[in-house]
C-alpha cells in the first residue's frame, strides 16, 4: 500500500506540492523503498519490477530540469523558479533511497565498502594536488604518479621526484605500471581468498535503478545539447547545462567510491548492451524519449558521423585477419595524385587568414579507409556517455567519473576499447576545441591510464586496430593543414608539407595524439606488429614526408624582412614530437640480431618515401640556392636505421645503402644545413631577422641534436665513405661557396660571397671536415663513451649544476634506453669526470649552485674541441672552452702563452665505415691543404689562425690515419688523364708532403700583381690539357671536377637517354658573367707541404731557422713517439708535432726534412702592398690601437675602482686603515674636510654650505626579535606546535611600559623607558659624503630620468653617486673641528662635585635654535625624515597624542636603537675591540648632533630634571605631597639607566667635553648598581636575605664601606624592608627560589652581568663621540677592561685580588643617604601594589642575539604540512602559501581573501612584524621574497638538493635538504640590515604581495 501512497504523492510529472510535509516524505521515501525491495526479493519479482520501474518514470523524468536549461520561463511557470533545483533534490534522494532499499544510505555505504578487494588505489585528483613520481619503481616511460598518501606509507628510499600541481590517477598497486616493491602497505597484492561474497540482496536494488538514472543522465545530455552556431563558441551553453548536471555526476563519483563490488555493478550496467537498447532505443510510445533520441541523431550528423543504419555498407564490418584495414594500395600513390585544392571544405573556415597565397591542399579522399573516420555505432551506455564527454569538451567531473571506475578490470577493457572507437571523434573534437589546451591534458590523463598498460595495448591492438585508427587520425589531422612545397622548383613542385603557421602546429593541438602514439610504441609487442606490417610503414612514411621540407627559408638579399615569423618553434616541436619520438620508441626494439627484418622493412618503405620525395620537388644534381630548411625527418630516420643496424643488428651496411646515385642526392640538403649554419654564424642571413639565428640554435641544441645535426651529419659520413673522396671534398668547398677563394694568386673574384664573408665561410667548410672527419658518435663509440664525451663537452664550456647537465646532455629521448639521466652510468661516468665544488658564498651576496667543475686530467687528455664546436649554442661558449683551457695550462705549467686546441685521439672506427678515410687521401684535399698553407705563409688576405689551425688538423688526422705501407703511391692511376694528377702523383697524403711543386698555372684577374706583361708565348697558349709544361700544376677547377665526377657516376649507374638532360640543370643557378677578364699567369712556387710547414714554423716563431729536427738530438723520440710536451701548445707545437709525425711515418719524409733544414732559408720575400690593401691595414692598425687606448683606460678605472672597494666595501680591514673621509687624522687640520662625490670639491661643512652623509633610514625591529633562551625558536611543522611571541625583547618592554603607565605619571613614564625595539630607526651610511646642493640637483638630474632603477625618486630614495648604495636621506655634518675633541678630552683635575655643578648648569641653559641657515634647515628636514621612517604606532607610547614628550622619547630612543643595533652587530659584546668595521661606516657622531639639536628644545623642567634626584638629597616633603594631587613620578629605581645617559647626554650643548661625560657615567653607575643590588635582593630567599642583612650591617662602619657589595646589599634589603616590600612572598615561591644556592661568586657575577649591556652602551657611545680606540679583551674581563675604559676603575687599581664589581663605584653623595631617599620613592608604590613593584625591580638585561627560525632538515615536512593548510584569516587553503621565518606566521601571497585596506597580507605582515621588512618563504616554490618598504626582491632559496642546487618552483621536485651556510648569510644580511645593498634586483610590490 506504502507504494500507492508514494506514487500519489509524487504524483505525476507534476513537481512535488511544495506544502507536503518533508519528514513525512522522507518516512514515505523510506517504507516504499523497503516495500520494493521486498517485492524484488520474491522468485517471481516481475510486479515489483514494473513497479519499480513505473516509480523510476516518473521520479528521473527527464523533461524537468532541462525547463530551466532551456529558457527559464517555462522552469518559473512549473515551479516557482526553483521548482527545478528542488526537484534535481527529489529525485536523488529517491535514489539514495532506492539503493539503500529501505535503510539508510550512510549504513549502506558502509555496508558496500567492507567489500571493497581493490588492490588499486585508483585515487583521482585535479589541480592543486601534490603527486610523487619515483624512477626507480616506474615501468612504462610515461608518468606513474602516486598520490602523496601512497607514497608515505610506501617504503621509499628510491629516486622520486615531487609533482605540484599534477593531474591524473594514482597508480599505486597497478602491477602493469609500477613495480611491487614500492607500492603502499594498503595495496600490497591481497590474495582473494579472504574477501567474503557480496550477498546478493545488498547490491539488488542498485542493479535496477542504475539504468535507469544513467539513462536519465544521457537524456539531459542529449537534451542539453546544442550545436554551435558557427561563429559564436558555445562553452557557455555548455557550461550552464554541466552545471545543472554537478549532482548527478558528483553522485555518480560518491558511488565509484564505494569500491569494488559498486564498481562492479556499475560496470555491469554501462557495458549491458541490451539495457541500452531498450531504454534508448526512441521506439515506443514515449515522446519524450523519441525527441531524445532525435537529438542525439542530430549530434551525431553534425559531427561528420554516420549512424550506421544510414549507410548501407559498414565498414569495418570483419577485416580479414592478416591485411591491415588501411588499403596498401590508396597509399602508394597518394603524394602523386594531388586532390583539387578546395577550400570550401568546413574545417577550412579559419584556414584563409594568414596564409596569403598560399592555399590549402587536399589529398584526394580515396586513400583513407573512411569508416575509422566516420562512423560510429553506439552500443551500451558506457559509449555514449563517452561521446558525450567528447562533445561536452571533456568536462573535469565526468572524466574523475570515468577514471574512478578503471580499478574495475572489466571495466578498464571495456572503457578503453569504446576510447579507441571514439578515437578519430576526439581528434576531430580537439582540432575544434577553443581550449585545446585543457582538453588535451583531460585528454592524455585519461589515455596515459589506458595506454601504458602493455598488455592491455595489446589487446586492444589486436582487436580495435588501434594502431591502424592512429596512424590514421594522425595523417588525417595533419592533412587539414597541408600546403604546396616551395622547396627546389616552386612552380612544379608536387610536394606538400604542412603549414606551421596553422593553430594545429602552433599551439601544439595534436600533442595528445602523438603522446598515445608514442606510448604505445614503447611496448614491444605493439611495436612489433607495427615494424612488420608494411601497409602501417607506408602510411607512417607517408605522414613523416609531411614534415620533409616544412618551414623553408629564403635568405633575404635586399631589405630586411619586415615580419619576423616565429612558425620555427612549432616547426622544431613538430618534427621532434611527431617524427623523432616515434622513431627513438621504434629504435628502442630494434636492438638485437634477431630484428634485422624491422630495419630492413623501415629503410626500404624511407628510401621509397625519399625517392618519391626527390621526384616531387623536381631534384636532380643542384640545390637551389638561398634557401635552407632544417627539416629532413626522412633522412634521419634513414640514417638512424642504418647507424642501429650496424651498431646492434650487425647487418651489412652496403645491403642496406642505395646506389651511388640516390647517395648523391642524400647528401646534399643535410650538407646545404651545415653550410647554411656557417652562412648564418657569418651574418649572411641577417636579413631575415633573429629568428633564424633561433633556429639554427635549436637545431644544435641539447634537446634536439640527437635528433637533427647528429643524424645528419652521420648521413654525410656514410655518403662520404661511400661516395669518390674528390667529389665529396669539391662539393663541400662549392657549398660553402668558397672554391674561388682556393687559389694560389693573391687576388681572385668570387662570385657567389662578398669578401667580408670569405674568411668566416672558410673556416666554417674547414670546421666543418674536422668534424666530419673526427667525429664518432656514430661510428663506433659505446653508449658510455658517448656520455663522457658529451659531458666533458659541456663541463670544459662552463661549470655545471647537475641539473643543468642532466638537461644539457642529449638523453636517448625514449627512457627504455637505459641512458637515462640520473641512472647509474651518468652518476659514475659524472664522478669520474668531474669534482663537485659546494656552494659557496661571495661576500657581494651572490648565491651560488653546488657545481661540477672538470678533473685536472680530463683537461690534460679528455678536452676535445671539435666535441665543444658541435655542442655549442652560442659561439662564445666555444671561447669560453678555450679560455678555461688556457687558464688549466698556465696554473699547472704546462704552457705559458696562448695554446691552440689540442688534437685528441679519436676512437678506432667501425670497419663499415673505413671508407671516410679516403677523404683525407685525396688529391684534392692535398691541393686545398697546399694551397692555403701557402697563403697563410705569404700573407694573404682573408685567412686567419683559425684556418691554419683546421688545415693543420686535417693533415694530422691524414698522418694518423695513413695506409700502413706506401708501396702503392706510385701506382698509376688508371682512368682519364686529370688536371689534378699534374699536382700531385698519388692520393696517399704521407708521400703527398714531400712531393715539391716548382710552377703552378693560375688564372687571375688582369689587374693582379702576378700578371707579366710580356709573357713568354709558350704559356700563353690555351692548351692547359697538354702537358709540355711537366713541372707546372695545372689551373685546377674544384667545380668543374665536380661536375665531371657526377657525370662519370651517373653514367655508371644509368645508361639511359635522360642522362644528356641532366647537367642542364645544374646549371641553372649558375653565377652572372659579370666577372672581369681572367687571365693564365704561372707562378713560380718550389715548395713542397713539408717545406710550407717549416716555413710556417719560422713564420710564427718569428725566428729564422727556428726548426730544428729534434730526433737529431734525441734518436729515442722515434722508438716511442708519444711524448707529452707535444700535446699542450700554440701553432708551433702543432708543426712540431705534425713534422714528427711525419718523419715516423716515412723514412723519405724524415731525410727530406733534415735536408730542407740544412738549406739556410731564404728570408719571405716581402710582398708588395697595394693601395687598398694598406688602407685596409691602416685601418686594421688603427683599431688595434684604440683598442689598446680603451684597455688601459679600463684597466686604470678597475684599479680605481679596486682601491675603492677595498676602503670602502672591505668587510675586515686591519684597524689602522684610517676611516673613510668622515675623520682626517691630521691634528694641525683645524677644520674636518669632507669631498664631495659629485662636484668633486673638499671643504669644510659650513652653516651655508654644509655638507652631508649619505645615509639609508629605515624601521627595523631586529632588538625587538631578540629573546633570553638560547634554545633557539622552530618554524612549526605539525599542528601542536605553535610560536608564542611573549618571550621576545619587544614584548617584555612593552610590558614594562605598559605597566608604568598604569601607575605612574605619563610624562615621567616617557622618559623612563627607550622605545624603538620594534619600528626603531636604524641609520647606516656607505661613508661618503655630499654637498647638499649638490644632493638636491642630484634627486632632480634622477626624477627627470625615465629609466627608474627599481627605486623610488618621490620616496628621497636614489643610489650613492660613488659607490651605488641605496640610501634615502642626508644627515648634514655639524661644521665643527676634530681637534676641539682633542681639548675637550684632556684629564680634569677637577673633583667630581664640581663637574655635576657644571653638567646641571649646563643643562639648564635653553636651547635655542640657531638663526635660521641652511644648515639648520637640513637638520630640520632629516629629523623630519626620521620620524617619517616608522610608522606612527612605533612613535607615539603616550597617552595624550601628540605630546612633546613623545618627541622627546622617540628622539632618545634612535640613539639607542642605533647603539643597540652596532652591539649586535660586534656579536653582541665588545670582547673583539678596535674600531669596528662599523667604525668607518658610522655616522653616530652626526646623528648625535641633529638629535641633540633638537632633545635641546625641549628643556625639561629642572624640578623633574633626573639629573637632580641623582645628585642631590631632597627633602621627604615634597615627594609626599606630590602624590596626593595626580599620579606619582616614576621611581627612579624603576628608570632605565641607559635611556638615562642618553638623556643625560644629549640634552648637553654639543660638542660634549670628556670629563663631562664621564661624571654622567660615574652618577650613572651608582644608580645602576643599585637596581641590580635591589633586583638581587628580590631574587633570593628570605633565609639568603637575613643571613646578608647581618653579614654586611657588621662591616658597615669599614673604611670603604661604600666600595663592598655586602654592605650595600644589606643596606638595601633594610630600607627596602622598610617599604614592606618582601612580605607578600608566598611559601612556595620561597622553596622555588632558594633552589639557587647563592655563593660570594655568583653574586658578584649577577651584579657584573646586570651592569654590563649598560657598560657596553657607554663604551661604544664613548668610542663614537671621542674617536677613542676599544679594548680587546677575553670574555671574563670584558666587566674591568671596559670599566677603566671609562674612568670607573681608579687608575692605580691593580687587578691582583679577584676583581670586583663594587670597587668601580664612586658615589657623588653619602651612598647610605642617597640610596635611602631612593628607595623612599618606592615605599608608598609597594604598599598598594606589592607584586608590581617587584615585577619592576627585575629589569631582565641579558638579551641574546636575535636569530631567524630553526628550519628543518627535508623541505618536504615544510611542504607537506604547509601545502594543504588553511589560512587562519580566509579559512581557504591559499593558492600561494608563505611563512614568515621571523615569527613563523603563516600568509597568503597575492591573496586577495586576505586584504585589507588595498594591502595584501604579506605586505601587512612585514609591516606589523618587521616594521616594513619581511622574509617569507613561499611554499610551493622554496623559494625566498624579501619585502623592504615598498619593493620586493626574491632572495633565492635556503634549500638545495643532494647536489647543492635551489630549485625553485619544485620544478624538478627532487627532495631538498637545507643549506646552513645559505641561511646564515640570510640571517646575517636581517641583522645587519643590508637585504637593500646586498640584493640587486629589487621591484615595487604596489601591496599586491
Amino acid at each position: 500500500m506504502a507504494a500507492a501512497a508514494a506514487a500519489a504523492a509524487v504524483g505525476g510529472p507534476q513537481p512535488p506540492q511544495p506544502e507536503l510535509a518533508a519528514s513525512g516524505l522522507a518516512l514515505d521515501k523510506a517504507a516504499t523503498a523497503a516495500h520494493l525491495k521486498a517485492a524484488l526479493s520474491r522468485p517471481d519479482n516481475r510486479a515489483g519490477a514494473e513497479e519499480l520501474q513505473a516509480l523510476l518514470e516518473r521520479v528521473l523524468s527527464a523533461e524537468r530540469p532541462l525547463a530551466a536549461a532551456a529558457g527559464g520561463e517555462e522552469a518559473a511557470a512549473a515551479g516557482g523558479g526553483g521548482g527545478a533545483g528542488a526537484a534535481e533534490e527529489e529525485a536523488l534522494e529517491w535514489c539514495k533511497c532506492l539503493l539503500a532499499g529501505g535503510g539508510g544510505y550512510e549504513e549502506f555505504c558502509a555496508a558496500v565498502r567492507a567489500y571493497d578487494p581493490a588492490a588499486l588505489c585508483g585515487l583521482v585528483w585535479t589541480a592543486n594536488f601534490v603527486a610523487y613520481r619515483c624512477r626507480t619503481c616506474g615501468i612504462s616511460p610515461c608518468m606513474q604518479l602516486v598520490c602523496a598518501e601512497c607514497f608515505h606509507q610506501g617504503d621509499h628510499g628510491h629516486d622520486f621526484n615531487i609533482f605540484p600541481n599534477a593531474g591524473g590517477a594514482c597508480a599505486s598497486g597497478d602491477t602493469n605500471l609500477r613495480r611491487g616493491s614500492g607500492f603502499c602497505k594498503r595495496h600490497q597484492i591481497k590474495s582473494s581468498s579472504n574477501i567474503p561474497c557480496v550477498p546478493k540482496d545488498l547490491l539488488m536494488m542498485s542493479e535496477f535503478v542504475l539504468p535507469r538514472f544513467i539513462f536519465c543522465l544521457i537524456q539531459y545530455l542529449r537534451e542539453g545539447y546544442n550545436e554551435p552556431a558557427a561563429d559564436v563558441p558555445s562553452e557557455k551553453d555548455l557550461n550552464k547545462v554541466l552545471q545543472l548536471l554537478e549532482p548527478q555526476i558528483s553522485f555518480l563519483e560518491d558511488l565509484t567510491k564505494m569500491g569494488g563490488a559498486m564498481r562492479s555493478v556499475l560496470t555491469q550496467v554501462l557495458t549491458n548492451q541490451q539495457n541500452y537498447k531498450d531504454l534508448t532505443s526512441g521506439l515506443g510510445e514515449n515522446a519524450c524519449a523519441k525527441k531524445s533520441h532525435e537529438k542525439y541523431l542530430i549530434a551525431l550528423k553534425s559531427s561528420g558521423l554516420t549512424y550506421p543504419e544510414d549507410k548501407l555498407v559498414y565498414g569495418m564490418q570483419e577485416p580479414s585477419a592478416g591485411t591491415s584495414t588501411l588499403a596498401v594500395q590508396g597509399f602508394a600513390g597518394a603524394a602523386g595524385p594531388l586532390g583539387q585544392v578546395d577550400s570550401s571544405d568546413e574545417e577550412d573556415q579559419d584556414g584563409s587568414q594568414g596564409l596569403g597565397k598560399r592555399k590549402r591542399v587536399k589529398l584526394s579522399s580515396g586513400t583513407k579507409d573512411q569508416s575509422i573516420m566516420d562512423v560510429l555505432k553506439h552500443k551500451s551506455f558506457l559509449e555514449e556517455l563517452l561521446f558525450w564527454t567528447i562533445k561536452y569538451e571533456f568536462p573535469q567531473k565526468m572524466v574523475t567519473f570515468l577514471l574512478n571506475m578503471l580499478p574495475d578490470q572489466e571495466y578498464k577493457v571495456a572503457f578503453t576499447k569504446t576510447f579507441v572507437q571514439h578515437y578519430a571523434f576526439i581528434m576531430k573534437t580537439l582540432k575544434k576545441s577553443h581550449e585545446s589546451d585543457t582538453m588535451s591534458n583531460r585528454i592524455v590523463h585519461i589515455s596515459v591510464q589506458l595506454f601504458s598498460n602493455e598488455e592491455l595495448a595489446r589487446q586492444v591492438t589486436e582487436e580495435c586496430q588501434l594502431l591502424d585508427i592512429m596512424v590514421t587520425v594522425l595523417l588525417y589531422m595533419m592533412e587539414s593543414c597541408l600546403i604546396k612545397s616551395e622547396l627546389q622548383d616552386e612552380e612544379n613542385s608536387l610536394h606538400v608539407v604542412v603549414n606551421c603557421g596553422e593553430a594545429l602546429l602552433k599551439n601544439n593541438t595534436y600533442w595528445p595524439l602523438v603522446s598515445d602514439f608514442i606510448n604505445i610504441l614503447s611496448h614491444q609487442s605493439v611495436a612489433k606488429r607495427f615494424l612488420e606490417d608494411h601497409g602501417l610503414l607506408v602510411t607512417w612514411m607517408n605522414f613523416v614526408s609531411f614534415f620533409q621540407g616544412m618551414n623553408l627559408n629564403k635568405r633575404e638579399l635586399n631589405e630586411h624582412v619586415e615580419f619576423e615569423s616565429q612558425t620555427y618553434y612549432a616547426a622544431f616541436a613538430a618534427e621532434l614530437e611527431a617524427c623523432a619520438q616515434p622513431m627513438w620508441g621504434l629504435l628502442s626494439h630494434c636492438k638485437v640480431r634477431e630484428t634485422q627484418e624491422y630495419t630492413r622493412n623501415v629503410v626500404r618503405y624511407c628510401l621509397e618515401a625519399l625517392q618519391d620525395w626527390f621526384d616531387a620537388i623536381n631534384f636532380v644534381d643542384e640545390p637551389a640556392p638561398n634557401q635552407v630548411t632544417f627539416h629532413l625527418p626522412l633522412h634521419r630516420y634513414y640514417a638512424m636505421f642504418l647507424s642501429k643496424a650496424v651498431k646492434c643488428q650487425e647487418l651489412d651496411l652496403d645491403s642496406v645503402l642505395p646506389d651511388q646515385e640516390m647517395l648523391m642526392k642524400l647528401m646534399i640538403h643535410p650538407l646545404q644545413i651545415q653550410a647554411s649554419l656557417a652562412e648564418i654564424h657569418s651574418n649572411m642571413w641577417v636579413r631575415n631577422g633573429l629568428q633564424i639565428k633561433g633556429q639554427a640554435m635549436t637545431y644544435v641544441q641539447s634537446h634536439f641534436c640527437n635528433s637533427m645535426i647528429d643524424p645528419d651529419i652521420y648521413l654525410l659520413q656514410v655518403c662520404a665513405s661511400r661516395l669518390d673522396p674528390d667529389y665529396f671534398i669539391s662539393s663541400v668547398f662549392e657549398r660553402f661557396k668558397v672554391v674561388d677563394l682556393l687559389t694560389m694568386a693573391s687576388q681572385h673574384q668570387n662570385t657567389v660571397l662578398d669578401a667580408e664573408h670569405e674568411r668566416s665561410m672558410l673556416e666554417g667548410a674547414l670546421t666543418f671536415l674536422v668534424i666530419l672527419l673526427s667525429l664518432r658518435l656514430h661510428l663506433g663509440m659505446s653508449d658510455d663513451e658517448i656520455l663522457r664525451a658529451e659531458m666533458v663537452a659541456q663541463l670544459c664550456m662552463n661549470d655545471r649544476t647537475h641539473s643543468s647537465l642532466l638537461d644539457l646532455i642529449p638523453e636517448n629521448p625514449n627512457p627504455k634506453s637505459g641512458i637515462i639521466p640520473g641512472s647509474y652510468s651518468f652518476e659514475s661516468v659524472l664522478s669520474a669526470v668531474a669534482d663537485f665544488k659546494a656552494p659557496v658564498f661571495e661576500p657581494g651576496g651572490s648565491m651560488q649552485q653546488g657545481m661540477y667543475t672538470p678533473k685536472a686530467e680530463v683537461w690534460d687528455q679528455e678536452f676535445d674541441p671539435v666535441m665543444v664546436i658541435l655542442r655549442t649554442v652560442y659561439r662564445r661558449d666555444v671561447q669560453s672552452a678555450m679560455d678555461r683551457y688556457t687558464a688549466f695550462l698556465k696554473q699547472s705549467g704546462k704552457f705559458p702563452g696562448n695554446p691552440w686546441p689540442p688534437y685528441k685521439k679519436r676512437t678506432s672506427l667501425h670497419p663499415s665505415y673505413k671508407g671516410l678515410m679516403r677523404l683525407l687521401h685525396c688529391k684534392t684535399l692535398h691541393i686545398v691543404l697546399f694551397t692555403l698553407l701557402y697563403k697563410i705563409l705569404m700573407d694573404h688576405q682573408n685567412l686567419s689562425e683559425h684556418v691554419l689551425c683546421m688545415v693543420l688538423y686535417l693533415i694530422e688526422l691524414g698522418l694518423e690515419n695513413s695506409a700502413e705501407e706506401e708501396s702503392d703511391e706510385e701506382a698509376s692511376v688508371s682512368g682519364p688523364e686529370r688536371c689534378h694528377d699534374s699536382w700531385f702523383p698519388g692520393s696517399n697524403l704521407v708521400s703527398n708532403m714531400r712531393h715539391f711543386i716548382n710552377y703552378v698555372r693560375v688564372r687571375v684577374p688582369d689587374t693582379a700583381p702576378e700578371v707579366k706583361r710580356d709573357s713568354p708565348a709558350s704559356t700563353s697558349s690555351d692548351n692547359m690539357g697538354s702537358s709540355q709544361n711537366s713541372g707546372t700544376a695545372q689551373v685546377f677547377s674544384l667545380v668543374a671536377e665536380r661536375r665531371k665526377k657526377f657525370q662519370e657516376i651517373i653514367n655508371r649507374s644509368s645508361s639511359e637517354a635522360n642522362q644528356v638532360v641532366r647537367p642542364k640543370t645544374s646549371n641553372k643557378w649558375s653565377a652572372p658573367g659579370s666577372a672581369p677578364q681572367l687571365t693564365t699567369a704561372i707562378l713560380e712556387i718550389k715548395e713542397s707541404i713539408l717545406s710550407l710547414l717549416i716555413k710556417l714554423h719560422h713564420k710564427l716563431s718569428g725566428k729564422q731557422n727556428s726548426y730544428y729536427p729534434p730526433w737529431l738530438d734525441d734518436i729515442e723520440l722515434l722508438i716511442q713517439p708519444e711524448i707529452p710536451k707535444y700535446s699542450h701548445g700554440d701553432g708551433i707545437t702543432a708543426v712540431e708535432r705534425i713534422l714528427l709525425k711525419a718523419a715516423l711515418q716515412s723514412r723519405m719524409n724524415k731525410r727530406i726534412i733534415e735536408e730542407i733544414c740544412r738549406k739556410v732559408t731564404p728570408p719571405v720575400p716581402p710582398k708588395k702592398i697595394t693601395a687598398a690593401e694598406k688602407k685596409t691595414l691602416d685601418k686594421e692598425e688603427r683599431r688595434q690601437k684604440a683598442r689598446e687606448r680603451q684597455q688601459k683606460l679600463l684597466a686604470e678605472f678597475a684599479s680605481r675602482q679596486k682601491s675603492f672597494m677595498e676602503t670602502a666595501m672591505d668587510v675586515d680591514s686591519p684597524e689602522n686603515d684610517i676611516p673613510m673621509e668622515i675623520t682626517a687624522a691630521e691634528p694641525q687640520v683645524s677644520e674636518a674636510v669632507y669631498d664631495c662625490v659629485i662636484c668633486g670639491q673638499s671643504g669644510p661643512s659650513s652653516e651655508d654650505r654644509p655638507t652631508g652623509l649619505v645615509v639609508l633610514l629605515q624601521a627595523s625591529s631586529v632588538l625587538g626579535q631578540c629573546r633570553d633562551n638560547v634554545e633557539p625558536k622552530k618554524l612549526p611543522i605539525t599542528e601542536e606546535e605553535q610560536i608564542y611571541p611573549w618571550d621576545t625583547c619587544a614584548a617584555v618592554h612593552d610590558v614594562r611600559l605598559s605597566l608604568l603607565q598604569r601607575y605612574f605619571k605619563d610624562s615621567s613614564c616617557l622618559l623612563a623607558v627607550s622605545i624603538g625595539w620594534e619600528g626603531g630607526v636604524y641609520v647606516q651610511t656607505c661613508g661618503h659624503t655630499l654637498h647638499i646642493d649638490c644632493h638636491k640637483s642630484y634627486m632632480e638630474s634622477l626624477r627627470n630620468d625615465q629609466v627608474l632603477q627599481g627605486f623610488s625618486v618621490d620616496k628621497g630614495e636614489f643610489t650613492c653617486p660613488l659607490c651605488r648604495q641605496f640610501a634615502n636621506s642626508v644627515l648634514p655634518c655639524y661644521p665643527g673641528s676634530h681637534v676641539e675633541n682633542n681639548l675637550w678630552q684632556r684629564a680634569s683635575s677637577k673633583s667630581i662635585q664640581d663637574l655635576i655643578k657644571e653638567v646641571e648648569e649646563l643643562q639648564g641653559r635653553p636651547g635655542a635654535f640657531p638663526s635660521e641657515t641652511n644648515l639648520s634647515k637640513e637638520m630640520e628636514s632629516v629629523m623630519k625624515d626620521i620620524k617619517n621612517t616608522t610608522q606612527k604606532k612605533y612613535r607615539d607610547y603616550s597617552k595624550t597624542p601628540g605630546s612633546p614628550d613623545n618627541d622627546f622619547l622617540f628622539m632618545y630612543s634612535v640613539a639607542r636603537t642605533n647603539l643597540e643595533l652596532e652591539l649586535i652587530h660586534r656579536g653582541g659584546n665588545l670582547c673583539s675591540g678596535g674600531a669596528s668595521t662599523a667604525g668607518k661606516r658610522s655616522c653616530l657622531n652626526q646623528l648625535f648632533h641633529v638629535l641633540a639639536l633638537h632633545m635641546r628644545l625641549y628643556s625639561i623642567d629642572s624640578e623633574f630634571n633626573p639629573w637632580r634626584k641623582l645628585t642631590q638629597l631632597v627633602e621627604e616633603m615634597n615627594s609626599q605631597l606630590g602624590s596626593e594631587e595626580q599620579q606619582p613620578e616614576v621611581p627612579i629605581l624603576y628608570h632605565d639607566v641607559t635611556s638615562l645617559l642618553l638623556i643625560q647626554i644629549l640634552m648637553m650643548p654639543q660638542p660634549l667635553r670628556k670629563e663631562h661625560f664621564t661624571c654622567i657615567v660615574k652618577v650613572l653607575f651608582t644608580l645602576l648598581y643599585t637596581q641590580a643590588l635591589a633586583a638581587l635582593s628580590v631574587k633570593c630567599s628570605e633565609e639568603d636575605r637575613s643571613a646578608w642583612k647581618h653579614a654586611g650591617a657588621v662591616k658597615k662602619n669599614t673604611c670603604d664601606a661604600e666600595k663592598s657589595y655586602e654592605v650595600l646589599l644589606s643596606f638595601v634589603i633594610n630600607e627596602l624592608s622598610k617599604a614592606k616590600l618582601y612580605r607578600e612572598e608566598g611559601t612556595q615561591e620561597c622553596a622555588m627560589a632558594s633552589a639557587i644556592a647563592w655563593s660570594p661568586e655568583s653574586m658578584e657575577k649577577y651584579l657584573q652581568d646586570f651592569c654590563l649591556p649598560f657598560l657596553r652602551i657607554t663604551s661604544l657611545l664613548q668610542h663614537h663621540l671621542f674617536g677613542e680606540d676599544l679594548p680587546g679583551c677575553q670574555e671574563e674581563e670584558e666587566f674591568s677592561v671596559l670599566a677603566s675604559c671609562l674612568g670607573l676603575l681608579p687608575t692605580f687599581y691593580q687587578t691582583e685580588h679577584p676583581f670586583i664589581s663594587a670597587s668601580c663605584l664612586d658615589w657623588p653623595l653619602p651612598a647610605f643617604d642617597i640610596i635611602t631617599q631612593w628607595c623612599s620613592e618606592i615605599k608608598s608604590f609597594t604598599e598598594r601594589h606589592a607584586e608590581q613593584a617587584k615585577a619592576l625591580l627585575i629589569q631582565e638585561s641579558k638579551w641574546k642575539l636575535p636569530h631567524l627560525l630553526q628550519l628543518p632538515e627535508n623541505y618536504n615536512t615544510i611542504f607537506q604540512y604547509y601545502h594543504r593548510k588553511t589560512c587562519s584569516v580566509c579559512t581557504k587553503v591559499p593558492k600561494d602559501p608563505a611563512v614568515c621565518l621571523v615569527c613563523g606566521t603563516f600568509v597568503c601571497l597575492k591573496g586577495l581573501c586576505c586584504k585589507q585596506q588595498s594591502y595584501c597580507e604579506c605586505v601587512l605582515h612585514s609591516q606589523n612584524c618587521g616594521a616594513g621588512t619581511g622574509i617569507f618563504l613561499l611554499i610551493n616554490a622554496s623559494v625566498i621574497i624579501i619585502i623592504r618598504g615598498h619593493r620586493f626582491c626574491l632572495w633565492g632559496s635556503v634549500y638545495l638538493d643532494a647536489h647543492g642546487e635551489e630549485d625553485r618552483d619544485l620544478r624538478r621536485g627532487k627532495p631538498l635538504y637545507i643549506c646552513k651556510e645559505r641561511y646564515k648569510v640570510l640571517e646575517q644580511q636581517w641583522i645587519s640590515h643590508t637585504f637593500d645593498h646586498i640584493n640587486k634586483r629589487w621591484g615595487p610590490h604596489y601591496n599586491g604581495l
